[in-house]
């Protein structure tokens, strides 16, 4: 893959993920069914990415299996808050709400593997905070854009979770074959739960978990994983935090949500700090370990 066709398909991939949130509003089920289907499809995807893309990586051994697992559960949970945010608040404020997981994620990894926080890593999170209240016109738990607005943000929570476990667990496999667990562990837990809703699911409904699954998960993955064979992890990271202006437009156009001029503010207070939080950290590896590395 050439430069140029590398940061072609990191674009697009980032595009699909912003998607996400557009096709689970398009989607009648309910928030578990979505996630259930998103899930299942995207184990489909990634067993025929992992019989074409190789990324020399190695199977996981049963530790890494077991937080896979994990992972597999905060990744489940993630997708079920996003799609609680958007049906209750919108694509916009439930893409910027998620938007602030580089947040979580500079305190935790201070937390969790004892690593120092600079005092800049700090004004990043004042900065994604106040985006964060700008965001929302009024904190109401009885308004649906403040509930959207929470569940986004645990939406953000339990990504940041996420990736920093796969930091601690999957050095080494293969990021395809960590995709394929993680999603593998959310179809198997919320089959149970979800089967019985599955004969009332629209049909239309499984062309938009079939277009979650395989370009929003497996082949935006694939692109991602491919991409980073050519492009530094930094440039993948900024070109990621478009992800949340790729989803509010095409909301904007499809749905009419119209974002306010205080919305748009503090969006790109949340962009802003999350491109300059990606260029500071020095990535440690040069594939994430994560299935979907910016992703609702």
């Amino acid at each position: 893959m050439t430069h140029r066709n590398a940061l072609l398909a990191i674009h697009f991939g980032a595009l699909m993920f912003g998607l996400s949130g557009v096709f689970g509003k398009l989607a009648a089920s309910a928030p578990l069914v979505i996630t259930l289907g998103r899930a299942g499809f995207a184990v489909l995807a990634l067993l025929l990415a992992a019989q074409f893309l190789r990324s020399g990586g190695a199977r996981p051994n049963s530790r890494q299996g077991i937080g896979l697992a994990l992972g597999g559960l905060l990744l489940g949970g993630h997708w079920l808050t996003f799609f609680l945010a958007v049906k209750v608040a919108g694509v916009g404020i439930a893409t910027l709400g998620f938007a602030s997981f580089p947040a979580f994620t500079l305190l935790l990894e201070g937390l969790l593997f004892r690593e120092r926080t600079r005092p800049v890593e700090f004004g990043m999170v004042g900065l994604v905070c106040a985006g964060l209240l700008l965001v929302t016109p009024q904190f109401d738990l009885a308004s649906e854009s403040t509930l959207g607005l929470i569940y986004g943000v645990l939406s953000g929570l339990m990504f940041a979770l996420l990736s920093l476990l796969n930091r601690a667990v999957t050095r080494g496999v293969d990021p395809v074959q960590a995709a394929l667990w993680q999603n593998g562990t959310i179809l198997l837990c919320l089959l149970p739960f979800a089967w019985s809703s599955l004969p009332a699911v629209p049909a239309m409904d499984w062309l938009w978990l079939a277009l979650l699954g395989v370009l929003c998960t497996g082949v935006a993955h694939s692109l991602f994983v491919a991409s980073l064979k050519v492009l530094k992890a930094r440039t993948t990271s900024v070109i990621f935090a478009l992800e949340p202006v790729y989803g509010i437009a095409i909301a904007w156009w499809l749905f009419n949500e119209q974002p306010t001029a205080r919305m748009l503010f503090g969006g790109a207070l949340i962009i802003l700090a999350s491109v300059i939080t990606s260029r500071l950290k020095t990535p440690t590896v040069t594939a994430p370990a994560s299935p979907v590395p910016k992703a609702p």
